[in-house]
């Protein structure tokens, strides 16, 4: 039986898990009978809310085809900029990818980001114009834009020879030709097993076993689980082997408890594995990412691909608020920074180190999202955390000594009416305007160089400003100078001075003044922020005011107080809304938005010495 191991890498939304599962299905990997999940590989919780893939996943499918018998291995990936670690790492794992472009939307940010990451690698990509049922698929312009992409990537004369394909992922049907409708996925299956070459590390399976690992995750009942390509020699269990770094050093020594292979969507225990093969391996403690697993007598580590440096950062820190620990069980530091160096082992884009505070450490990562995802799984895991607003990463040239920030490449797709607002809102935020055109039914595509910095808490006003029709995606470009402050012109905001319940009556007075972030009979504390001033001073309030009782009916005096629904913040929202002196105070059941310094009078005390 020959072996193909394939990613699908794609933007955001252009279709990639929903694809899978229709290769899943018409491959036969589901008994007739089996109950199955819409986006299947999909199996994280908050990958279900949120309609987006966060970590790749593996699993593989036999197809019986014009070439006999073929094992292929499918790794599907993120879309999202913020996860590109996961791509970035899945790539050395692959011999070839499909590249999944809208037929629609077009050449995308991510689209260039994971393109280039396949054609630096080697690969040979295998087009893919997904959605081409849709009303406004333009397909012909989309092979284009595609080609000239390829060509500006500096692709090589063979990998600009690259075949395509139309596909209705959702439908599950591909074609190579239009004009010759098809209703299944068979010509997709055929072109990745006549495209995409065999492992070359077939060709070393009696040499000894060598494998880099590439996925991390740990299993209740098998311990850590390291997923990789075995480069060389075979997997057995009970084989004993150790663990090299990256330098060539060895980490620690162990034997193969379990070897695990990918079939459909489970994983199953198998008695041999092959060079060429991808598979899952139990029996290492130490182990981790961009580790090679290998036989006692091999001593040189295989070269790990170097992951893209992480662009913003924010400092985790307990809570102290005077509500904390009311509802979490994870409050003690140790414990906070054993789950963030946990996570920084299995997750390459993000770097944890300690800061001069005490009880605070500093997480660094690709984009708001990205960190956004480990603060919300650590609160469903019973975290109680203090988050402070995100911050760029700079790095200084070591040429000049010049500061240097983080630019993104900006796509923006919006309604024609809304392209004056964006581009104001935007320049007014440093960033440059690259081009701008019509991309069909009444839209606009503007194309934008900005500051990482500009973009921190953009989207929420970019979505109102276009009035939730507006796309906006962005990708890490590269550095340049550091281009000044930047005004992001956000309002004050209306801080409790005291602690208590908040009464009906106090908001209901306090409503003429800006918008509410709390209802009534809500604990508060002194220096918790309640809501946001109309004008752009902070202003200290007073929310458990109650009404004056007297022994007096008067008409028009006991009418029932009606509060306007306050506007509560997701935990996303919080993060990008809060200030240089403030804080988001997270736990399993509630984020608070609070000031660092509770006490007003410290507060004003430190704004004059500042």
């Amino acid at each position: 039986m020959s072996l193909r191991n394939i990613a699908i890498i794609a933007h955001v939304d252009h279709g990639k898990t929903t694809l899978v599962d229709q290769l899943l299905a018409q491959s036969g990997v589901f008994r007739a009978n089996e109950a199955t999940v819409e986006r299947a590989m999909d199996s994280n919780d908050q990958e279900r809310e949120r309609g987006i893939t966060i970590l790749a996943k593996c699993t593989s499918v036999l197809w019986h085809g014009a070439a006999g018998e073929t094992r292929i291995n499918i790794i599907d990936t993120p879309g999202h900029a913020d996860f590109g670690g996961e791509v970035e790492r899945i790539l050395g794992m692959v011999d070839g990818c499909v590249l999944l472009v809208d037929a629609e939307e077009g050449v995308m940010p991510q689209t260039k980001f994971v393109l280039g990451k396949a054609l630096k690698m080697g690969l040979r990509p295998i087009l893919c114009l997904n959605k081409v049922d849709r009303p406004h698929a333009d397909p012909d312009r989309v092979l284009n834009e595609a080609f000239d992409l390829f060509a500006a990537m500096g692709a090589t004369d063979e990998q600009l020879d690259f075949p395509h394909i139309y596909a209705s992922g959702k439908n599950g049907w591909a074609t190579m030709d239009l004009a010759k409708p098809n209703d299944n996925l068979a010509p997709l299956f055929d072109l990745i097993v006549q495209h995409v070459p065999a492992p070359k590390a077939e060709q070393r399976k009696d040499e000894p076993f060598q494998m880099l690992s590439v996925l991390i995750e740990s299993d209740p009942f098998l311990g850590r689980l390291l997923t990789g390509r075995i480069e060389s020699g075979k997997a057995v269990p009970g084989l004993a082997i150790h663990a090299l770094s990256r330098d060539g050093k060895e980490i620690e020594r162990g034997r193969i408890t379990k070897v695990l292979a990918f079939r459909g969507l489970k994983r199953q225990p198998i008695d041999e594995a092959e060079a060429g093969d991808i598979v899952a391996i139990a029996g290492l403690s130490k182990a981790t990412v961009a580790d090679t697993l290998c036989a006692m007598e091999v001593t040189e580590a295989l070269p790990a691909q170097p992951i893209d440096p992480p662009t913003i950062s924010m400092t985790v820190s307990v809570n102290d608020s005077p509500l904390a620990g009311r509802e979490g069980d994870k409050v003690q530091s140790r414990v906070i920074a054993a789950r963030l160096l946990k996570e920084a082992e299995s997750n390459v884009a993000i770097r944890v180190t300690e800061t001069s505070e005490k009880d605070a450490y500093e997480v660094a990562g690709r984009g708001e999202l990205q960190l956004g995802v480990l603060i919300e799984s650590m609160r469903r895991e019973g975290f109680e955390l203090s988050i402070s607003r995100p911050r760029v990463v700079f790095q200084i040239d070591p040429e000049t000594g010049e500061r240097l920030e983080p630019i993104e490449d900006v796509m923006i797709d919006v309604d024609d009416e809304f392209t004056g607002i964006v581009i104001e809102k935007l320049s007014a935020r440093k960033a440059e305007l690259k081009d701008m055109g019509p991309s069909g039914a009444g839209k606009t595509r503007i194309t934008l160089m900005s500051p990482s910095r500009s973009l921190i808490g953009y989207q929420g006003e970019f979505l109102t400003d276009t009035r939730g029709s507006g796309v906006l995606n962005r990708v890490f470009s590269h550095y340049e100078p550091y281009k000044g402050a930047i005004d992001a012109g956000r309002k004050g905001v209306l801080v409790s001075n005291s602690d208590g319940e908040t009464a009906a009556y106090a908001l209901w007075n306090l409503e003429e003044r800006g918008v509410m972030f709390v209802g009534a009979g809500e604990k508060t504390y002194q220096g918790m922020i309640i809501g946001e001033n109309s004008r752009a001073d902070d202003l200290d309030v007073n929310p458990m005011k109650a009404k004056q009782l007297t022994n007096v009916r008067a008409s028009g005096k006991d009418e029932a107080v009606r509060l306007t629904p306050p506007r509560r913040p997701t935990l996303e929202q919080a993060i990008a809304y809060i200030e240089e002196d403030e804080l988001v105070e997270v736990t399993p059941k509630s984020i608070r938005l609070r000031k660092k310094v509770l006490n007003p009078s410290f507060r004003k005390k430190r704004m004059k010495e500042e």
